[in-house]
């Protein structure tokens, strides 16, 4: 039976997590399909940024501190986040940015494994965390070798050499999703230490940290998260890893005893030692927002609704859109990707910014990519209907190719 838009209304009627989507600010006319990269605004993030500012900041000044118990949010806002991806509380801390953050776990990952001296990754991860490993190599030496692979090729690539398999659960280009359960396992039974990239998962993807053995894991607050731009990151050591790490960068708030300025260094207990210098209050108080809509929203619910709208629009799209050189560049099936879809398209960046001139935004990843990310609080399903149908319009009347539309910009 063919889509159509009375259908997908139908749908949005029967939605369980149609509620949420008024938690967010969502300008009238657009389609956004684009949460994977910048999550949309909560409508409660300016009240929450006001009190900090006006309450916390204006009238409590520096007691904060302790009144406001801001030196407590990056361990509070962090042992949230452990409720969105399957980790026991005191193992998950919000600081720094996903690349530091990567830097942290991954120079301490091989010094777990100072025999081994090999980084194992697939082709097509994410550029700054292969360009993180890249740096982290030279730092040590050149002693350490990244060994990019086909991601069908990872396990039989884990041999006695390799120390550390840095992965990203979601594919940032195609949106294909890896088996972290198998994939961590496979690892161990090599005596390889595993570090998952999350940043296309926490807040959309079911993810169980705990359950599948992992040991290391950062991810961003930007996007699924909703913490707004540049959102501070969260970083994840196991337990039972976290009395023997050796971090390389050590700053006064992964101290014992911050408030004593000791002269030498001696880490904090569990997670805390991750901390390195202060945090963000006003980040980390938005960010929050986004995680306490993500905790309401029951994991199950969004999964399921994930699935469906990529069904749905990988659909929509062959029944719109047939012969347009639209290849579907994501797994088909709905276990095997992440909350998004993508369509490869030999003029993707033109087409995109058409859409997005008639208030479809998406976004383009080089080389053909054009990617649309699903996010289930704030997408309806009738919201598919006119995405395509745009889409439909863009590539029959070949609006794309103006000269406005083909004109690159710095963010793409």
């Amino acid at each position: 039976m063919a889509w159509t838009l009375a259908r997908l209304e139908a749908l949005d009627r029967e939605d369980g997590l149609s509620a949420f989507r008024d938690e967010f600010r969502l300008p009238e006319g657009v389609v956004y399909l684009d949460g994977n990269s910048l999550g949309p605004l909560p409508r409660g993030t300016p009240g929450r940024i006001a009190a900090v500012l006006e309450q916390e900041w204006g009238d409590g000044l520096i007691r904060s501190w302790n009144d406001a118990d801001w030196i407590g949010l990056p361990a509070r806002v962090g042992d949230q986040i452990a409720g969105l991806v399957g980790a026991p509380a005191g193992s998950v801390l919000v600081a720094d940015s996903t690349s530091v953050n990567l830097f942290k776990l991954l120079a301490a990952g091989l010094a777990l494994r100072p025999e081994r001296t090999v980084i194992l990754t697939e082709d097509g991860n994410f550029p700054t965390d292969l360009y993180v490993a890249q740096g982290l190599a030279r730092h040590l030496g050149d002693r350490h070798t990244i060994r990019n692979l086909p991601p069908e090729a990872l396990v039989s690539a884990l041999r006695p050499d390799v120390a550390v398999l840095l992965l990203t659960h979601v594919n940032y280009r195609t949106g294909a999703l890896h088996d972290m359960a198998a994939l961590t396992g496979a690892a161990h039974r090599n005596g390889t230490l595993v570090l998952w990239d999350l940043a296309h998962s926490a807040g959309a993807v079911p993810v169980d940290l705990a359950g599948c053995d992992a040991d290391f894991a950062v991810g961003c607050g930007y996007k699924f998260l909703n913490g707004g731009p540049g959102a501070p990151s969260f970083l994840y050591v196991a337990p039972r890893l976290q009395a023997g790490i050796r971090y390389p960068i050590t700053g006064w708030l992964g101290h014992a005893e911050p408030f004593g300025f000791h002269a030498d260094f001696w880490p904090a207990a569990g997670i805390g030692a991750a901390a390195i210098g202060t945090p963000s209050i006003l980040a980390l108080a938005a960010l929050q927002v986004g995680v306490e809509i993500a905790l309401r929203a029951p994991m199950r619910a969004v999964r399921e609704k994930s699935c469906r709208l990529g069904d749905i629009l990988i659909e929509l799209v062959a029944q719109e859109c047939p012969d347009r050189q639209l290849a579907l560049a994501t797994p088909r099936e709905a276990a095997h990707r992440g909350s998004q879809v993508s369509f490869r398209h030999p003029d993707a960046y033109p087409v995109m910014q058409a859409l997005i001139a008639h208030g479809v935004i998406g976004d383009f990843r080089t080389p053909d990519i054009l990617r649309f990310g699903l996010t289930p609080l704030t997408i309806r399903y009738a919201d598919l209907w006119r995405a395509v149908s745009v889409l439909r319009d863009v590539l029959e009347s070949g609006e794309w190719r103006r000269e406005v539309h083909r004109a690159r910009r710095l963010v793409t």
